[in-house]
């Protein structure tokens, strides 16, 4: 008769959880029970520590690995502040993850504009089918603007960003928002090379300009198209650094 297999030792340890661990999971249930509230002032140290039954070290340690998620802000000589938890507090802690990504190997550069040319096609299509009056105002704004920075390229650029973020604003979807800014915000900080921008700035706000006549006048298949020729071309202004 075989006797039957012994459990592996790995699977009988008792694994002992580091107590700002445990801390951390209790904030966490605060925060998500809304117990905690967006806006709401933190516990003091001392009172977690009692509600807890533990000490200083491991409440810090809890606090400070909230703050690195961004689920709470953390400022010198003031009581932590329990953030909103949305999109862009999950976007905005992935930035330095994205910029290791990015910098792994030079395909991801490619496969991320390829992502955000897909997106911003669905993008500008929605845009034409239910851009308002105020809508259309605001993108002209923003166009009147870059327009008068062309000899500045950090502001012609982030100008461009908020003309491509406008018009993700118009779907009234508030992940497709963030979404948007977050793609912008790694190809334009992490791999642009501001040089490449010279003697464009003509021809991006010319393509900006057919864009917004597209959204206006409600031509989608239009402003697709012509987002497509302009993201097309621009693609190649973005390449690592280095």
């Amino acid at each position: 008769m075989i006797p039957p297999t012994a459990p592996k030792a790995s699977q009988d340890k008792i694994v002992r959880r580091k107590l700002s661990d445990q801390v951390l999971d209790k904030l966490r249930e605060m925060i998500l029970s809304h117990e905690l509230k967006p806006g709401d002032h933190m516990p003091s140290e001392r009172a977690l520590m009692e509600r807890f039954g533990v000490g200083r070290p491991a409440v810090r340690e809890a606090l400070q690995n909230l703050h690195n998620s961004g689920l709470i802000s953390i400022n010198h000589g003031e009581r932590s502040r329990v953030n909103a938890i949305d999109a862009n507090t999950v976007l905005s802690q992935s930035d330095q993850v994205a910029r290791m990504v990015l910098s792994a190997a030079p395909d991801n550069l490619e496969h991320l504009k390829q992502a955000r040319q897909m997106f911003e096609l669905g993008m500008v299509r929605l845009a034409a089918q239910q851009a308002t009056p105020q809508d259309i105002a605001d993108l002209r704004s923003i166009h009147a603007t870059q327009s008068v920075q062309d000899q500045d390229a950090t502001a012609f650029i982030e100008a461009d960003m908020r003309f491509h973020t406008r018009i993700a604003e118009i779907s009234g979807n508030p992940i497709i928002v963030s979404v948007s800014r977050a793609m912008l915000g790694w190809l334009f900080e992490y791999h642009v090379s501001l040089l490449h921008w010279s003697g464009k700035e003509d021809v991006t706000l010319a393509e900006h300009a057919k864009i917004i006549d597209l959204v206006e006048a409600g031509d989608a298949d239009g402003a697709v198209s012509e987002m497509a020729k302009h993201l097309d071309r621009a693609a190649a202004v973005f390449e690592p650094k280095g």
